[in-house]
């Protein structure tokens, strides 16, 4: 798919005083007045003696906006965004209230964590926060995603975000789709408890270094005896396997990181079988998750997502449209295959399968940093964690280590003045690749 022409951002003239104050542990209330600066690349050009009447590329730094998956949930995690834009945030809450039916807002505020953490209560709680944060920063900070973002990206769960603000599918249907979703994992793992017994769950493993990732791969396919051809869906129709025997990959996050989803006692043998043939020891942590997640267990998740993605919206005003815009606004990366959708049907069909699939997350990374050049990466929501596996893995922890890059979070208020300024100070960085293009044309 190829990229977009020069993004339309405007830039931001910051105040000179914080664009958010403490004061009492509350954030003050007045509204950020926001100009446009006397920038753009053709003034640039004339400051350097370059000819201005030549074409002009968009030379900002590639821009990344990803999003978290489940476990990031926590009580109260609305609170600080409550108290800062309590205007806007009531209105999204009602939003969100209306869509799945119930008084999801209080799980969330109030908890119990135990309730949160559930998966029909925690999905559409991580994904309706983070839309919310993009929200706040289209109103209040003018700050459009298809004006700032070249690719957006989401983990897991996140992805749904991730379309809503690339402008794919419509907040209100993607919510639906996650609450149904979620719903339906939940099932599947309830009747799987039922008919097979055992206990099902994920397992993070961690190996001490890089060169060890590739052979434990490969190790875990052959103890598992499928998945390293074909997709986890389709394995997940053989009747020679039923639940209690199915392990698969569930992520691989990072070059020293896999997560491993389906029976824990099968988990626990395929780890000593590992230790015991391959020579090294991976760390393993059990996961906080009532889910086994993208392993064929989850199968019933696939067949409600498609269900619901062959008719139109469910948006008032948009009955009679495709649930899916295609193209979006923004370019989005696949979980499943590390790279854009290329089309409306495939977009379907791997947001879909997306449930049973290994989410390819080291992979859209390298691809993203590596291949596209990205040098400017800003998680949106809940939780750090993403922001600390982009920031591993990219080799940037702000502006101060890569010139022109950064890696950002904004998961509360206060860090969103962080944030617009860091990209508004490397907004004018110029790669070299882009200034010996420039050079050629003159």
């Amino acid at each position: 798919m190829p990229l977009r022409g020069p993004l339309r951002r405007p830039a931001l003239a910051l105040p000179p005083s914080a664009l958010l104050s403490s004061s009492n542990n509350a954030i003050t209330k007045t509204p950020l007045r926001i100009s446009p600066l006397p920038r753009s690349a053709v003034a640039v050009r004339q400051r350097r003696g370059h000819a201005t009447h030549l074409p002009v590329p968009d030379t900002r730094p590639k821009t990344a906006i990803f999003f978290p998956g489940q476990g990031v949930q926590r009580v109260g995690m609305l609170t600080p965004w409550l108290e800062a834009f309590p205007s806007t945030t009531s209105e999204i809450i009602d939003e969100i209230d209306s869509v799945v039916g119930y008084k999801l807002s209080d799980v969330i505020q109030n908890g119990p964590g135990k309730e949160l953490n559930l998966s029909p209560n925690a999905q559409p709680a991580i994904m309706a926060t983070s839309i919310m944060i993009i929200r706040i920063l289209e109103k209040h900070f003018n700050f459009r995603v298809e004006d700032n973002a070249h690719f957006t990206l989401g983990h897991s769960l996140g992805e749904f975000a991730a379309l809503v603000a690339g402008g794919y599918i419509h907040f209100q249907d993607s919510l639906r789709m996650v609450q149904k979703r979620a719903e339906a994992m939940s099932n599947a793992t309830r009747q799987a408890e039922e008919m097979y017994g055992g206990e099902y769950g994920m397992v993070a493993l961690v190996s001490s270094k890089a060169e060890h990732l590739p052979p434990l791969i490969a190790a875990i396919h052959e103890f598992v005896g499928y998945g390293s051809a074909g997709s986890k869906e389709e394995s997940a129709t053989d009747d020679d396997w039923s639940p209690i025997d199915q392990v698969l990959i569930a992520n691989v996050n990072s070059k020293t990181q896999i997560v491993l989803s389906g029976s824990i006692e099968r988990i626990k043998t395929l780890v000593a079988h590992v230790r015991q043939f391959l020579g090294h020891d991976p760390r393993a942590v059990r996961l906080k998750s009532d889910s086994p997640f993208h392993s064929p267990i989850m199968k019933p998740a696939v067949g409600v997502l498609q269900q619901m993605m062959a008719g139109n919206s469910m948006v008032k005003g948009r009955e009679n449209e495709d649930i899916v815009t295609f193209p979006g606004k923004v370019t989005c990366i696949s979980n499943v295959t590390a790279r854009p959708f290329e089309s409306r049907e495939q977009l379907k069909d791997l947001l879909a399968r997306q449930a049973v699939e290994t989410v390819q997350w080291w992979d859209s990374i390298k691809y993203l940093d590596q291949s596209m050049k990205v040098r400017r990466w800003v998680g949106i929501g809940p939780g750090y964690v993403g922001r600390n596996l982009v920031g591993k893995e990219v080799g940037m922890r702000g502006k101060d280590v890569v010139k022109g890059g950064g890696v950002w979070a904004i998961t509360d208020p206060k860090e969103i003045e962080e944030v617009l300024r860091g990209l508004e100070e490397t907004d004018f960085y110029e790669d070299d690749e882009w200034q010996d293009a420039w050079d050629r044309w003159d």
